[in-house]
């Protein structure tokens, strides 16, 4: 169904009649999505995040499964530190010691390179069975976000498939959420699907994943990146609008190479780096997109709070981190407006 289709068809089921968008009024979120740490760390690993006047970070505990098997597993041995709940739990503490406030966002991560989205079984009972784990998983770390007093939690990220499928599920799940934790919610969709999230009702903002594609030009201006989101906000607003809901970019990212605009989603494409273009794909969000008064604020994507001893650098390629893109961060973060509500 085409985007405006299934707006209009959101409205006249909602019953809605508004057509100004809502205004957030509190203080825009200026977040970073964090790097579950491989190993313990202490209350350092965030001083840098907040010399780049960030307020708030994601904490990222990745559960994994298989295609094809309907099982789901979190909070092993064999994990890293920062995915089990004991290291989740410290590394929220340490965020809040410095006086940063969460977002708790569980990931999924599929074997063998799979996208979340794809995701698929053949049979109910095989939904069933994974259902039973990967609900199990949301709420083991929903009640953790309670006892940590999280400021918000994200109950999963880009399943594209599975919302599509098993629509009632997911209306259970954000139930039970609900009955044990008592911030606010959200849900991380991709780009390309939000638009079609049967559930966003339920929630308090519209999360999106922005890997939104901007230019296929190598090196393209700010001017150009820029025009590119223009044809993306229309939609945003449109949703926010009908459903009287602000929108949150639970991540915003882009890679330090060439034509990183191009395609933002993708990860493994080996590109010459380009600082400069990651650099301007910032800039160009800040001065195109961030006053919206629809827009809660984003999470950059990504940042490590310990640097890995193997750097990946197609994957990897996404942080900031010691590039000129973090002096962008640390440029419009600290902007004193950003505290005036958004015009």
């Amino acid at each position: 169904m085409p985007i405006r289709a299934f707006l209009l068809f959101l409205m006249v089921l909602s019953g809605c009649t508004r057509t100004s968008p809502p205004v957030y009024q509190g203080t825009k979120i200026r977040g970073i999505n964090t790097v579950a740490p491989s190993e313990p760390i202490d209350s350092a690993a965030f001083v840098p995040i907040k010399n780049i006047n960030a307020e708030w970070v994601a904490v990222i505990p990745y559960g994994f499964c298989r295609e094809g098997e309907p099982r789901f597993y979190f909070n092993m041995e064999r994990q890293w530190w920062g995915e089990s709940l004991d290291g989740t739990a410290e590394t929220i503490k340490l965020a809040h010691q410095n006086g940063l406030k969460v977002m708790l966002k569980p990931h999924a991560w599929v074997g063998r390179g799979t996208y979340t989205g794809d995701l698929d079984f053949k049979s109910e009972a095989e939904w069933l069975a994974f259902e039973k784990d990967f609900g199990a998983y949301i709420l083991a770390n929903a009640r953790l976000a309670d006892s940590m007093k999280v400021e918000l939690f994200c109950i999963a990220t880009e399943m594209d498939n599975f919302v599509r499928k098993r629509a009632s599920f997911w209306r259970s799940i954000i139930k039970q959420t609900r009955q044990i934790y008592h911030g606010d919610l959200t849900y991380a969709d991709n780009w390309n699907h939000y638009h079609r999230n049967p559930f966003w009702a339920d929630l308090d903002y519209i999360g999106v994943d922005a890997y939104f594609p901007l230019s296929p030009e190598k090196h393209p201006s700010v001017e150009t990146l820029q025009k590119g989101w223009k044809t993306h906000l229309e939609g945003l607003e449109e949703l926010a609008t009908t459903l009287q809901k602000p929108v949150l970019f639970t991540e915003l990212g882009y890679r330090s190479v060439d034509f990183a605009t191009a395609k933002p989603w993708e990860s493994y494409q080996e590109s010459p780096q380009n600082h400069e273009l990651q650099a301007n794909a910032y800039r160009a969000f800040f001065q195109e997109v961030w006053d919206k008064k629809w827009l809660v604020g984003m999470f950059a994507w990504k940042w490590f709070l310990h640097r890995p001893r193997r750097f990946h650098g197609d994957r990897d390629s996404y942080s900031p981190q010691d590039k000129p893109a973090e002096q962008v961060l640390k440029l419009e973060f600290g902007k004193a407006n950003l505290d005036i509500k958004p015009k």
